[in-house]
């Protein structure tokens, strides 16, 4: 059985096109999340430090409850 490929138009090497241009997209749109996510980052820093800090004690209680599992077993 042989495969074919679906392609929307009629044309020679359009689905090469729509996929170049899917991972086109892919890679600017994750360009930029990278950018807005640093640049959150940078902005709210004190306020991630604080928030950082505020976890880890619950962080703690969590790999706490997940040892006490693996040691039941």
């Amino acid at each position: 059985m042989t495969e074919e490929k679906k392609c929307c138009c009629t044309q020679p090497g359009c689905g090469d096109l729509k996929k170049k241009l899917g991972k086109l997209f892919k890679v600017i749109l994750g360009l930029g999340f990278l950018v807005f996510g640093g640049a959150a980052i940078l902005r709210f820093w004190p306020e991630l430090l604080l928030m950082i800090k505020g976890s880890s004690g619950l962080l703690f209680m969590m790999v706490g409850v997940i040892i006490l599992a693996i040691a039941k077993e």
